[in-house]
């Protein structure tokens, strides 16, 4: 059986990241928690460890997982460009509930699946999930759950659910929101001809919230925005 290691005892958690890096090192996978729900990773730059990461919980790279970050100097090394209003939604949303859909930086050599160029990229507000972050660098970060099923809020879920196929797990208690995250498509901003940013999926960080923060250039709200169940 993979090892629990609780992160909020100070005994364990620098065992319990020496792991978890070991771990990620070696393109397995780990459980940690975010602010969001509790995430399954891999090393972002590793394509058998993403591919290891789809097949744990059921899914084809039609569906990549987004990218967690420790900040916004991370986000720049990954994305060809940040506007202007994607720079006023990282200070304002960021560390929390928000990923961003921008072009991935053309000269990274990393597979995620069927991205079609882009990357979608997030800082938790999870101490734990930034400290791991610093130590090893942007990592593709998916619900900890089988694909169909509740994303795990507790620890224990995700073991019920992934078992054997991760081979850490990081245990931070309950997780603070229990919302995934909002999904912007920040694509249409990058290039001559701009277009309105897409909320792929509404979670922690409201229409109106954004709204705030583009004004006209979030795109109108639709009658049934779309689910989805990423960290």
């Amino acid at each position: 059986m993979s090892p629990v290691l609780d992160c909020r005892d100070a005994d364990q958690l620098l065992t319990a990241l020496r792991r978890a890096r070991q771990a990620i090192g070696r393109g397995e996978l780990i459980v940690m928690p975010t602010d969001t729900v509790y995430g399954v990773a891999a090393d972002a730059f590793s394509a058998a460890a993403v591919a290891r990461l789809l097949a744990a919980k059921g899914r084809g790279r039609q569906s990549p997982p987004p990218v967690l970050v420790s900040g916004p100097a991370t986000m720049r090394a990954l994305v060809a460009e940040v506007p202007a209003e994607v720079d006023r939604l990282v200070e304002r949303f960021w560390p929390g509930g928000l990923t961003i859909v921008l072009p991935a930086q053309p000269s990274l050599t990393w597979d995620l699946g069927e991205t079609h160029g882009t990357v979608a990229v997030r800082m938790p507000d999870d101490r734990f999930a930034l400290e791991l972050l610093e130590e090893c660098g942007p990592l593709a970060v998916s619900s900890a759950n089988k694909t169909g099923r509740p994303a795990a809020l507790q620890v224990d879920a995700a073991v019920d659910m992934l078992g054997d196929s991760v081979a850490v797990y990081l245990d931070g208690g309950l997780v603070s929101t229990g919302v995934s995250s909002t999904i912007v498509d920040a694509t249409g901003l990058v290039g001559d001809e701009r277009r309105p940013v897409a909320v792929l999926r509404e979670g922690a960080v409201s229409r109106a919230e954004l709204r705030e923060v583009l004004g006209d250039l979030l795109e109108p709200d639709p009658a049934d925005p779309d689910e989805d169940d990423d960290a």
